[in-house]
């Protein structure tokens, strides 16, 4: 069990894939205007990434190395985030029509967003056996939502100060993303 929370710790706070992986960065800087799309996002991204990778894992494994397609991982985990992501569009669109309104294009785009592949990949690359690569899954997603969910409570601040005007609008986001990155750099001393 402790080997299982020090993978989500790692992957939400060491290892967070937008801050020190630099994967995602499209939809964590378009969406992070408001703290609620965001959040709701996030928790798109949570559930996405994580039932991704345990399909992922169980293709992977019982499917692709037994009959030697490991080669063709990458256009298969696209396949599958893409039928994920096609259901929370589905649900989120019938439940909360202004959850979707707000989310906008980036709600499909999560198809395309490379955290979510990477996370699969990186899965498979690393060895992990099904419960590690949900675990794994969920932590990423975790700090995903903590990143853009913190970046969107930054901008709220920001956007009520008198910021000089050649550091308006994306300056000083991207500054704003530099030193969460950094300040995400001090968890590394959690890893044993």
């Amino acid at each position: 069990m402790k080997e299982l929370i020090m993978i989500i710790v790692s992957m939400a706070l060491i290892n967070n894939v937008v801050l020190s992986q630099f994967l995602g960065i499209c939809s964590f800087l378009g969406v992070s205007k408001q703290l609620k799309a965001s959040a709701s996002l996030g928790g798109a991204v949570i559930f996405v990434i994580t039932i991704a990778s345990a399909v992922a894992n169980l293709l992977y494994t019982f499917v692709m190395v037994p009959l030697h397609l490991e080669y063709l991982k990458t256009i298969v985990f696209i396949l599958v985030i893409a039928a994920l992501v096609q259901m929370v569009e589905m649900f989120l669109k019938k439940t909360s029509p202004a959850i979707y309104q707000a989310l906008g294009i980036f709600l499909p785009l999560i198809t395309t967003n490379c955290a979510v592949l990477g996370v699969a990949l990186t899965n498979v690359q690393d060895e992990y056996n099904f419960i590690q690569s949900v675990f794994a899954g969920f932590g990423t997603a975790v700090g995903y939502t903590l990143a853009i969910c913190l970046l969107a409570g930054v901008r709220s601040r920001i956007d009520e100060e008198a910021i000089p005007a050649p550091f308006r609008g994306a300056p000083i986001v991207m500054l704003s993303a530099a030193l969460m990155s950094i300040a995400f750099m001090g968890f590394s001393g959690l890893a044993l």
